[in-house]
């Protein structure tokens, strides 16, 4: 997590923007980082966009859009598949990634390391396997990750994109003390455990939506309802009322390089 010898700033200070929801997500997170940008309180950001494209999916003009506006790394998870656009575009993007844990042959890449403020700062985006698609196991694949990176990052943030908390408890533990942070994604609700484990990883359960709340997940709810009551299929539509940005700023000590604050916000659009 942190590596001897290395200049680190005197803090430093990461955001990451919980799944951004179409297009009223899109608008929040630029708000988040417009803001940001004014008060000196990211100096790295990472943001999960694989609901960007009207909930499902990105496309590779939305990713590009994302990064022009000062996101440094692009998460995802399950629905990253869902625009084939995107995958010729996940190929040559080292900054948008696709859970690592897909079987070999998909296209993308699971990590990336980046430089902020003199840090390397590996990012690495897994997806859980209980309730969600087969995959390869993620603490395995957190294994081999975690070996690959050794001496190449100075920090490692882990967004673990799954549905079930025991399995994104059960992963903070395995990791902590290997890794910076875990911050858990997929289920649109912010959990509030927020905490730094005994071995110094931060952790949080899940870090919420940036999106419209007063729908389903971001979906408008009225469909969701009806989706539930008839057990039909129907046209999901992204949500538009009472719009917010979720996420987590951690803070990064000089010294350790380890995280000495983790807060999660849950802020208005305004």
């Amino acid at each position: 997590m942190g590596v001897a010898g290395s200049a680190l700033p005197l803090a430093m200070n990461l955001l990451f923007i919980a799944d951004i929801v179409g297009k009223p997500g899109r608008e929040a997170a630029e708000a988040e980082l417009r803001a940001a940008r004014q008060d000196g309180t990211a100096d790295f950001v990472i943001a999960n966009c694989e609901n960007a494209a009207g909930g499902f999916g990105v496309t590779p003009e939305l990713a590009r859009g994302l990064l022009d506006l000062g996101v440094d790394v692009l998460t995802s998870g399950n629905h990253i598949w869902d625009k084939r656009e995107a995958y010729e575009y996940l190929e040559r993007e080292q900054r948008l990634l696709r859970p690592a844990n897909y079987p070999p042959g998909n296209p993308g890449r699971g990590s990336t390391v980046a430089c902020a403020g003199g840090l390397r700062i590996a990012v690495i985006n897994l997806q859980g396997r209980v309730f969600m698609a087969a995959t390869d196991c993620p603490f395995r694949a957190a294994d081999r990750l975690i070996r690959d990176l050794s001496g190449e990052a100075d920090l490692i943030f882990v967004d673990f994109h799954a549905e079930a908390t025991a399995e994104k408890v059960a992963f903070g533990w395995y990791v902590d003390g290997r890794v910076t942070a875990v911050v858990g994604t997929h289920t649109h609700v912010q959990t509030a455990d927020a905490r730094i484990l005994p071995e110094g990883t931060a952790y949080l359960t899940d870090a919420g939506m940036t999106g419209a709340v007063d729908g389903v997940i971001g979906v408008r709810k009225e469909l969701a309802i009806d989706r539930f009551l008839k057990q039909t299929p129907n046209r999901f539509e992204v949500a538009t009322e009472n719009v917010r940005c979720m996420g987590v700023r951690l803070e990064v000590d000089d010294a350790s390089g380890r995280v000495t604050h983790i807060v999660p916000f849950d802020h208005p659009l305004k």
